[in-house]
């Protein structure tokens, strides 16, 4: 199976998106990750664009052991010595030389002929291999570039010493077959051609960056360009991590290699989206958020069944810890189930299924359920004591110029029958805990009141406590909502069911769930 060499302009190209700016410093950081993850070759940046620049280079090359650090270079003598006097001491230097080919790019950026652009490339890698042990040669848009003419720049640069010849599909405009046969007809054409590493360096203008650069390794080439996430000019880069992880899942397919620890993908994605400020999509292949998060209850529970029902390749693979079970309104219950039990929860059919209701009402309330919001729901529907009531529904009425009115419905489980009443009260609290009174019959005393946030932002799950006295008994309640009012008589009417428990005997629920951690 023969390996394919990794090529990573996260550093150069990458930093070219908009509004990215890497410092020498995170440049050095970041290319000492993309050793440990197992680069061949680490483009450090254009030592000839700026001293920055210049400098930025010199310290990775001088920073990286194992991989070859290239500076970029047009095809001018001025960029080759910036090039080489960035990097003249490091441990392996190489560069990287480009001049575009195509027909447009001769006519209205170089105005340069055929036999002119022949000449300048091949007099800029003899200038290159005077100091570079590694010389990369580029034909800028050579993938709009006439296929007869690419032979004859091909030619010329492996007869005056390149080592590597890429050719990119600059703009992002080729189909990966029309990519492909760029590097078959190369190979069948150019004399000499297995003098030099093909080299392949896509654009994701149209979207296939990725298919191309695979397409390339189908025709044999023996280096693909890229970056981690895909960042880059415009539309950005092959994902390094896409190609890395095709070739590893499909290797019964493309039968190629690469010398990459995929255990350091996860990493130094996250590291290059910290430092570049370039957030990834959630629904990014192999590094997004939800690239191994399953919501949907049919895929949920297939994956607790066996993970290859819906998974390729496993999270482990590229460094993240697991799957993740992302509990939500498409959930369904075998889900519910295995994240209670993970979370220590025993329970029997009738408790989950009673449980898999409010986990239910919440979901069309909050996007994403966290473990937090479980225990919560658990904690508040079981306490150890029977219910009596249960809350229905709850009607506020509330202006600044009116009295607070509460009208509340609740369930009395002991035979079924709804009950409602209405209240007013000196707040929306007040008559809500007035109205409970009032439904249930019973006489309670506030003695304590207290909110909090169990999870955060917007959709946040609530938090209420109350204590309530009657007579010589005192109760603590407990109820939960993304609205802060219904946790209120939620918690009020879980008091008032502890206080008649107590007060009947303390009437146990069976099979009340045990928490043995979370």
């Amino acid at each position: 199976m023969r390996r394919v060499q990794f090529f990573d302009t996260t550093l150069r190209d990458g930093e070219q998106s908009p509004g990215v700016n890497l410092s020498a410093k995170e440049k050095v950081a970041l290319a000492l990750q993309l050793e440990r993850l197992g680069i061949d070759v680490i483009e450090a940046g254009f030592a000839a664009a700026s001293p920055g620049d210049l400098e930025a280079v010199r310290q990775v090359g001088e920073a990286v052991g194992s991989a070859t650090v290239v500076s970029l270079a047009r095809a001018v003598p001025a960029d080759i010595e910036k090039a080489w006097e960035a990097l003249k001491h490091a441990k392996n230097p190489g560069i990287h030389v480009f001049l575009a080919t195509s027909p447009i790019h001769r006519k209205y950026k170089l105005n340069m002929t055929k036999d002119e652009v022949l000449e300048r490339a091949e007099s800029a890698v003899r200038l290159a291999k005077q100091y570079f042990p590694n010389v990369e040669f580029s034909t800028e848009d050579g993938g709009r570039t006439e296929k007869a003419f690419l032979c004859q720049v091909a030619e010329r640069v492996i007869e005056a010493g390149a080592d590597v010849l890429n050719i990119p599909d600059t703009v992002g405009y080729l189909t990966p077959q029309q990519y492909g046969e760029i590097f078959r007809y190369l190979r069948e054409n150019v004399r000499e051609i297995d003098k030099v590493k093909l080299s392949a360096h896509c654009h994701d203008d149209l979207g296939m960056a990725t298919a191309n650069t695979l397409a390339a390794i189908e025709a044999g080439v023996d280096q693909v360009e890229g970056t981690i996430n895909g960042i880059g000019e415009r539309a950005g880069n092959t994902s390094l991590e896409e190609v890395a992880m095709a070739l590893a899942t499909r290797k019964d397919y493309y039968q190629a290699t690469t010398g990459l620890n995929l255990k350091e993908i996860a990493k130094t994605s996250r590291m290059v989206s910290k430092m570049t400020g370039m957030f990834v999509p959630g629904n990014k292949a192999v590094v997004g958020a939800n690239a191994f998060a399953h919501e949907s209850g049919i895929h949920q529970d297939g994956m607790l069944k066996n993970s290859s029902t819906y998974e390729i390749m496993r999270p482990e693979m590229v460094g993240y810890e697991a799957s993740r079970m992302v509990l939500g309104k498409h959930s369904g219950r075998h889900a519910f189930r295995d994240k209670l039990k993970s979370m220590g929860y025993e329970m029997s059919d009738e408790q989950i299924s009673q449980l898999f209701v409010r986990f239910k009402e919440l979901t069309d309330r909050k996007k994403v359920i966290e473990d937090e919001d479980i225990a919560s729901l658990v904690e508040e529907r079981w306490a150890g004591e029977k219910e009596v009531y249960t809350l229905e529904t709850i009607q506020l009425s509330y202006g600044n110029q009116s009295v607070p009115t509460a009208s509340v419905q609740v369930v009395d489980v002991r035979d079924q029958r709804r009950l409602e009443e209405a209240s007013c009260g000196n707040g929306s609290v007040d008559a809500i805990f007035k109205a409970i009174d009032r439904v249930t019959g019973e006489s309670m005393h506030l003695v304590d009141f207290q909110i909090a946030s169990v999870t955060h932002g917007k959709d946040a799950l609530g938090e209420v406590y109350v204590k309530l006295k009657q007579e010589d008994r005192i109760v603590q309640g407990r109820g939960v909502s993304t609205d802060i009012l219904e946790a209120s008589a939620r918690a009020y009417i879980h008091a008032v069911n502890r206080m008649i428990a107590r007060r009947d005997g303390g009437i146990k629920m069976e099979n009340a769930p045990v928490s043995v951690g979370s």
